[in-house]
């Protein structure tokens, strides 16, 4: 009997009700069977049945070892109960087991999870000469999830010895705390040592990192690492390479992978929709929804935002409007805040001020400020000056300390050439504390990262960058190239607008794209705010006069410049 539970302990399987009836066939139960009844009722969907288990092996005076109270603490770190927790800690000390290494390791662990990281260092600490890798990685896991990430760091570098665990937890509490760049720095690092394998979850890590910084270098070298190491290419590392490439503005490549997957899931057809929907690539997205649907995919939530941000970012109303209303119809999907805004994103780009205002006002939930600063800003591109300043001063009552409302309503004042009321907004915005988010581009060029803000001189080669942005200037103009400063937050005269435009940190890094990128290489930037109107007209120009493919992923979308013309069709 002992031996069919530790089968069945080990299996999917047998329900319940059939493990127990095993166990209470066995006259006098031993230690090894109870274990395995623990161990089996631990994994279950109450792990919290073990401890009433172990109370009636009290109650039956069934013998406990040096295996039973990790069973029981692991049980108590899937679903964290530090009352429970020290319950069982208690009776580990009260027998004589609290010495033995792998409780320590489970109570590290548990004490971990449940946050009480002073009680998990106290036990780290009890018996210093007898830990081994997993004692220093159930630490290491405690600090990263209490977002403890300096304390990791030193953690980390004590570490007499290191697994594919210990980097990957180091690595994921980097990404997941917003140190994109330390964690694939990281990685690289890693790789470098050779002395562990990588696994699934941290290439899906550094995936998601390069994909957030779109980072194209960054991507291609961990592709690189999966063929190297000959990595199987499941549905979450194709999935996670899809988005990737899409984000870092290969669609052809995130295309390419995406129909090289053996098996896709509805995650893998998310990423691809939502993929080249950001790329401007609406009637595509639309295509491949219905080829999931044809191959009997359910669409998620997450399918229609990217579905609606296609049909938006391609000015396809007809067809957003259709798709929004079959959301519910046909599949039962509640709208969320997500959907809602896909939905004045497309009425506003398309001019349709009033229907977007409607379509707010008869929510089903309350709107947030992301919704009518999205109206906001169609107000300001369409000319509904009036309404766009009644939204300004609604979004600075609601949220006062958020710089770009502010920025918004100033801008709004100064295309009416309200240049009062700018000022009157800007000394508004300072009694609150609070300045406009700094404009920054980012430039991955022979594996390094190059950051610039407007007016950048901080750039080893700021010299160099500004002769080339001024000879770029004097053959644009030759060109017919014509600076629009219509939307600089200043009463200034036209020429000293021209100045600040053309400074903007996007031209700074193109310019220095020009010196060190190839010919024949894409110019690609990552910028963190939406492109302005007239540094879009730049790039444009530079595309054509000078012969260079430029991709720039800004806060909104991706814009492909070839040839004089970009991909968004000047719709974003």
């Amino acid at each position: 009997m002992g031996h069919l539970l530790a089968a069945c302990a080990i299996s999917p399987f047998p329900p319940p009700s059939y493990f127990h009836s095993v166990y209470r066939q066995i006259e006098l139960p031993n230690v090894f069977a109870a274990n395995n009844l623990l161990r089996f009722l631990a994994k279950g969907e109450n792990p919290h049945q073990t401890l009433g288990f172990y109370k009636n092996m009290r109650i039956s005076s069934v013998p406990t070892n040096k295996f039973t109270f990790p069973i029981l603490l692991h049980a108590y770190t899937r679903d964290p109960s530090p009352s429970e927790g020290t319950q069982v800690h208690a009776h580990a000390l009260k027998f004589g087991f609290c010495e033995d290494l792998y409780v320590r390791n489970a109570l590290i662990s548990l004490y971990g999870a449940c946050r009480l990281l002073y009680e998990s260092r106290k036990v780290f600490d009890e018996f210093p000469n007898s830990r081994d890798v997993v004692s220093w990685n159930a630490m290491l896991v405690g600090y990263v999830r209490n977002e403890q990430i300096v304390v990791a760091e030193e953690m980390f570098d004590q570490m007499p010895e290191r697994d594919v665990i210990s980097w990957s937890t180091l690595i994921m509490g980097y990404v997941q705390n917003g140190d994109l760049e330390k964690g694939l720095v990281l990685f690289s690092e890693m790789v470098r040592n050779g002395s562990v394998s990588v696994n699934e979850a941290t290439l899906v890590t550094v995936l998601s990192a390069s994909a957030q910084l779109g980072l194209l270098e960054h991507g291609t070298f961990v592709h690189s690492i999966i063929k190297k190491v000959k990595f199987p290419l499941t549905m979450a590392l194709g999935t996670a390479l899809v988005d990737m490439y899409a984000k870092c503005g290969c669609i052809d490549l995130a295309r390419y992978v995406f129909y090289e997957l053996p098996k896709r899931d509805i995650f893998a057809w998310n990423a691809m929709i939502c993929g080249v929907a950001t790329h401007g690539q609406g009637k595509e997205a639309l295509e491949l929804f219905q080829r999931s649907i044809d191959e009997g995919f359910n669409p998620t939530a997450v399918t229609f935002v990217g579905i609606l941000n296609a049909c938006s970012r391609a000015g396809l109303v007809n067809e957003g409007r259709h798709f929004f209303n079959s959301m519910v119809r046909d599949y039962g999907i509640e709208p969320e805040m997500e959907h809602y805004g896909c939905m004045v994103d497309l009425f506003g780009r398309a001019g349709l001020v009033p229907e977007a205002l409607e379509l707010i006002e008869g929510m089903s939930i309350k709107p947030d400020c992301v919704l009518w600063a999205t109206l906001l800003g169609a107000c300001k591109i369409h000319g509904f000056i009036e309404l766009g300043i009644i939204i300004g001063k609604k979004l600075i009552k609601l949220e006062p300390g958020h710089d770009g409302h502010y920025v918004l309503l100033a801008s709004l004042y100064a295309k009416a050439r309200k240049w009062e009321d700018v000022i009157e907004v800007r000394k508004l915005m300072s009694s609150h504390c609070t300045s406009k988010v700094a404009g920054w581009s980012l430039i991955e060029a022979n594996g390094r990262l190059h950051k610039f803000i407007a007016g950048d001189l901080d750039h080893k080669e700021s010299s160099k960058i500004y002769k080339m942005l001024e000879m770029i200037g004097k053959k644009l103009v030759e060109a017919g190239y014509l600076s629009n400063v219509s939307s600089v937050l200043h009463d200034v005269e036209d020429e000293e607008k021209m100045h600040v435009k053309n400074v903007h940190s996007e031209r700074l890094a193109i310019a220095y794209g020009l010196m060190i990128i190839d010919q024949d290489r894409p110019i690609r930037i990552v910028k963190n705010l939406r492109v302005c109107v007239d540094c879009h007209e730049f790039s444009k120009m530079v595309s054509k006069v000078l012969v260079r493919e430029i991709i720039v992923r800004d806060g909104s979308r991706f814009h492909h410049f070839k040839d004089g013309s970009c991909s968004c069709l000047d719709y974003w």
